[in-house]
C-alpha cells in the first residue's frame, strides 16, 4: 500500500469497513462518485499473498509492530506496520509503515538495506523467524479524485490461512489517502457510515486473521480449555470490548501451535497427514461456532510441506525466512486396508465447495483464460462431488464420473492452457495428471472386469469357474490400484492442491497471460481455428484407415477426443449445430474405445496364460484361451465396422454443419 509522509515518517491513513452485505461493497467499487470523489481509473484486480512473520516469542508484536512479506511475480518486499490508531471520532485509521526489498530465502540480516529491515533486526536480532499466519486476498481497486485529493478504494476478499488451510474469510472495504487533504476521508467516511451493509472495522486484517487462527486451533480440541477461547467469547458477547493487544494474540497463537505436537509424536521417517481446520467467519457479529461452507485456499504455489514454519530452502513461490526446524505434525493413525478401500471423507476434512450451473456457460465474448477457467471450475466441481462415492467404493459409477471429470480438466488445459502463465499453473496441471492416473488405473481394471463378467454371464457354470483365476488376478490388481488411489486422496499434498486449485478456478484473472488488445484473446477469435485444426488431425487418418492397426486407430481416437472436447467446451458459443457434431464424434470415439478395450483384454489374457502356465489347470487354461480368442474376434469385428462411424465425421454433412457452427462465432 502506498503511504503519505507525516512528521518525516511514512504514514498510512485510511478508512476500513467490514462488508456485511456483498452488494454494498460491489456498489461502492462500481460507483462513479462517492462524497464528491469521482472515479479516475477503471477497476483493476490483483491477487495478493502476505505472510506475517515474527519470532517464536512474538518480539515484533510485543514492540507494537507487524512484519509482512509480500511475494509477487517479480519481487519480494517486506513491510513493517505499527499498531492501528484511530484519528478523532470517525473511522479514519492511521499507522506508520516502512517498506523495503526482501529475500524469501534469507534471514533479514542478508536482505538489502532498508528502514524496515533495520527495525526487524533491532527487535528480533538473530532469532529465527517463523510464519504466524498467511493472508491471501483478491483485491479489486480504483482511484477516486476530488479537488487535488486522490484516494484508492479497494474491495478485498480476504482468506486467513494457517497450516495450509483457510481458517477465516471476510470482505473488507478500504479507502486510503494517496495524496491531498486528509479532510476528504472524513467526507467519504460519513457517506459509508450511513450504509447498513458496512460496519466499521475495529481491527486490522492481521488481527482478524489471528482471531480466526485462535478459534480454529481451539476447535481442534487438542488442549481442552484453551487460552484462546475466552478471547473469542468476549469478542462475540461484548462487541464494545477492545481487542486484546496484538502481542497477546500472537503469543497465544504461537503457544497453541507449539503445544499441538511434540517430537516424540511423529516418527521422522513416517509420512504423516494433517487434519483440516474449520473455516471461521470473522465478519462483525458472526458467531464463532458458525459453520462456513467454502473452504479453499487461493491459487498460490504452496509446496507439499508443512506451512507456517520458515526454513532456509524455498519450494515454488512460497517465501521462507530464517532457519528453524519445522515442528512435527500430529500423527494420523494407520488405516486398515478395508477402511481405506471403503473410507468416506473424514468429517473434519471438508472439501472445497464450488457452485456451478448445468453447463460451463462459455460465451463467444469470453477471454480465453476465463473460458478455460469456467470449464475447469465446472469439471472440478463434478470431480469433488464424486469423491465421497469414489472413497466409499460401492458404486463404480462414482469413480468413473470422477475420472471423466479429471480427463475433461486435462483436456481443458490442452485447449485453453496457452492463455495461462505456465510457471504459475504447472503445479495444478501436474497434480491433476497424477490424480487422473490413479483414477485411471482403477477404472481401466473395472472396465476389464465388467466386460469379462458380461462375457461369462451366459456360459455354463463350469466355464465360469474356469475363468475365475484370470478375474481374481485382475481384482487383486484393482485393489492394489485402489489402495494407491486412496493414499493419493488422503495425502496432505492432494488436500493442499485441491484447495489451491479451487481458488485458482474461482478468481478471475489469476495466472492469466497478459495480452495486448490486438492479440486474438476471445473465444470468438480463437475457437474456430482451434476446432478446425483438431478436425484436420482427424481427417488426416483417412488414407490409412482401412489398413491401420489397433495402435494407429487408438491415436485416431485420441485426436477425435480433442476435436470433441474443443467443441464441447464452447458448445453454447457454437450454437444449435454443436450437439449433432459432438454426438457424431462421440460415436467414433466410443467405437474405437471398445476396440482398444478388447485388444487390451486379449493382451492381458495372453500374458496371464504365459505367466501362469504351470499353476493353472488345463480346463482353466482352455477357458481363458477361449476368452482371449473372443476378444481378438471382437477387435476384428470392430475394425471391419469402423467405416460407418468414420463416415459420420468425415462426410460432407458433418463438414457443412461444422462450417455453419464456426461461421456463427
Amino acid at each position: 500500500m502506498s503511504t503519505s509522509q507525516r512528521s518525516g515518517k511514512p504514514v498510512e491513513i485510511e478508512l476500513k469497513y467490514r462488508v456485511i452485505d456483498p452488494a454494498a461493497g460491489d456498489r461502492y467499487l462500481g460507483a462513479d462518485e462517492i462524497a464528491g470523489f469521482r472515479a479516475s481509473s477503471p477497476v483493476r484486480s490483483t491477487q495478493v499473498e502476505d505472510r506475517y512473520i515474527d519470532t517464536a516469542g512474538g518480539a515484533m508484536a510485543r514492540a507494537g509492530f507487524a512484519a509482512r512479506l509480500r511475494q509477487t511475480a517479480k519481487t519480494t518486499t517486506v513491510a513493517v506496520k505499527s499498531s492501528v490508531r484511530r484519528v478523532g471520532t470517525g473511522n479514519v485509521h492511521r499507522r506508520e509503515e516502512l517498506e523495503g526489498p526482501a529475500d524469501r530465502t534469507a534471514h533479514p540480516r542478508d536482505w538489502p538495506p532498508s528502514d524496515a529491515r533495520s527495525l526487524i533486526l533491532e527487535q528480533c536480532g538473530d532469532a529465527p523467524l517463523v510464519e504466524v499466519v498467511t493472508i491471501r486476498q483478491l483485491r479489486r481497486k480504483r482511484i477516486l479524485q476530488r479537488d487535488g485529493t486522490s484516494v484508492e478504494l479497494s474491495l478485498d476478499e480476504v482468506d486467513a490461512v494457517s497450516r495450509s488451510r483457510v481458517v477465516g474469510r471476510f470482505v473488507e472495504l478500504e479507502v486510503e489517502l494517496i495524496t491531498g487533504d486528509e479532510a476528504g476521508l472524513a467526507d467519504v467516511d460519513r457517506e459509508l457510515a450511513s450504509d447498513p451493509g458496512l460496519a466499521p472495522a475495529d481491527t486490522s486484517k492481521l488481527q482478524s486473521a489471528l482471531r480466526a487462527v485462535a478459534a480454529a486451533e481451539s476447535k481442534r480440541g487438542r488442549r481442552g480449555a484453551s487460552v484462546l477461547v475466552p478471547i473469542e467469547d468476549q469478542l462475540t458477547t461484548d462487541p464494545d470490548r477492545a481487542l486484546p493487544p496484538i502481542a497477546e494474540i500472537v503469543e497465544a497463537v504461537l503457544a497453541e501451535l507449539d503445544s499441538t505436537t511434540t517430537d516424540s509424536d511423529v516418527d521422522a521417517n513416517e509420512d504423516v497427514d494433517e487434519v483440516g481446520a474449520p473455516v471461521i467467519d470473522v465478519s462483525p457479529g458472526a458467531e464463532i461456532d458458525q459453520a462456513v461452507d467454502v473452504t479453499a485456499t487461493p491459487a498460490a504455489d504452496a509446496p507439499d510441506a508443512p506451512s507456517g514454519h520458515a526454513t532456509t530452502a524455498s519450494t515454488g513461490d512460497v517465501p521462507k525466512v530464517a532457519a528453524v526446524r519445522p515442528r512435527s505434525r500430529p500423527k494420523r493413525k494407520a488405516t486398515p486396508t478395508a477402511a481405506v478401500a471403503g473410507g468416506a471423507i473424514p468429517e473434519e476434512d471438508v472439501r472445497p465447495h464450488l457452485v456451478v450451473g448445468k453447463t460451463p456457460g462459455v460465451l463467444a465474448e469470453d477471454h480465453i483464460a476465463e473460458a478455460g477457467r469456467k470449464v475447469l471450475r465446472f469439471h472440478l466441481a463434478k470431480m469433488i462431488a464424486r469423491e465421497a462415492g469414489t472413497r466409499d467404493g460401492t458404486d463404480a459409477e462414482d469413480l468413473h464420473s470422477m475420472r471423466v471429470a479429471t480427463r475433461r480438466q486435462r483436456a481443458a488445459w490442452r485447449v485453453f492452457g496457452e492463455a495461462f502463465r505456465p510457471e504459475r499453473t504447472k503445479k495444478h496441471r501436474g497434480r491433476l495428471r497424477d490424480v487422473a492416473a490413479r483414477l485411471g488405473a482403477v477404472r481401466d481394471l473395472d472396465v476389464l472386469i465388467e466386460a469379462a463378467d458380461v462375457y461369462r454371464a451366459d456360459l455354463p457354470v463350469a466355464e465360469q469357474r474356469a475363468l475365475e483365476p484370470l478375474l481374481a488376478a485382475w481384482r487383486l490388481h484393482r485393489e492394489d490400484a485402489r489402495v494407491l488411489l486412496m493414499r493419493e486422496l488422503d495425502s496432505d499434498g492432494y488436500r493442499r492442491w485441491l484447495d489451491d486449485y479451487a481458488e485458482f478456478v474461482r478468481h478471475e484473472g489469476v495466472a492469466a497471460r497478459p495480452v495486448v488488445p490486438t492479440e486474438p484473446h476471445r473465444v470468438r477469435d480463437t475457437a474456430a481455428s482451434r476446432i478446425q485444426a483438431a478436425y484436420e488431425h482427424v481427417r488426416s487418418y483417412e488414407p490409412v484407415l482401412r489398413w491401420a492397426d489397433v495402435d494407429t486407430l487408438h491415436e485416431l481416437r485420441i485426436h477425435g477426443k480433442w476435436l470433441r472436447y474443443s467443441m464441447e467446451f464452447v458448445r453454447e458459443a457454437l450454437g444449435p449445430d454443436a450437439d449433432g457434431l459432438i454426438a457424431r464424434v462421440t460415436a467414433l470415439q466410443d467405437h474405437l474405445g471398445l476396440m482398444k478395450d478388447a485388444d487390451v483384454a486379449a493382451h492381458l489374457a495372453r500374458s496371464f496364460l504365459v505367466e501362469r502356465a504351470g499353476s493353472i489347470s488345463d480346463g482353466e487354461s482352455a477357458a481363458i484361451a477361449r476368452y482371449l480368442v473372443s476378444r481378438e474376434k471382437e477387435v476384428a469385428r470392430l475394425h471391419r465396422t469402423v467405416g460407418r462411424a468414420w463416415r459420420g465425421v468425415a462426410g460432407i454433412a458433418f463438414r457443412r454443419s461444422l462450417g455453419r457452427a464456426l461461421a456463427g462465432l
